[in-house]
């Protein structure tokens, strides 16, 4: 019998080793659009891995977990965190973007 190679999660050791944030645990899976916000918002001003400015690194973190779950990602929970990210904006007073 032929051993099946595992995939590779490349997506996962983004998110562990990249210099873009040290996460806490379950960020993204939390109810609260607010809650993330925060929790990215404390993980890009403590984390001493990011290149850029904190807004910045805790965007594209949640910009990049919601790109890689696509189109497995429930409706709600992709409305919850397209909610956060209005939240990260006015966490460090930004202006909110234009309605597409």
């Amino acid at each position: 019998m032929a051993a099946t190679k595992k995939p590779k999660r490349w997506s996962r050791r983004v998110m562990q080793t990249s210099n873009a944030l040290d996460l806490e645990g379950g960020v993204f899976s939390q109810n609260d659009p607010r809650a993330i916000a925060r929790s990215l918002k404390r993980s890009a001003e403590r984390s001493r891995r990011r290149k850029a400015d904190p807004f910045r690194s805790a965007m594209s973190m949640l910009n990049f977990y919601i790109n890689r779950a696509g189109k497995k990602l429930p409706k709600a929970q992709r409305a919850r965190l397209e909610a956060s990210k209005d939240e990260l904006r006015a966490l460090y007073h930004r202006p909110r973007r234009a309605a597409r």
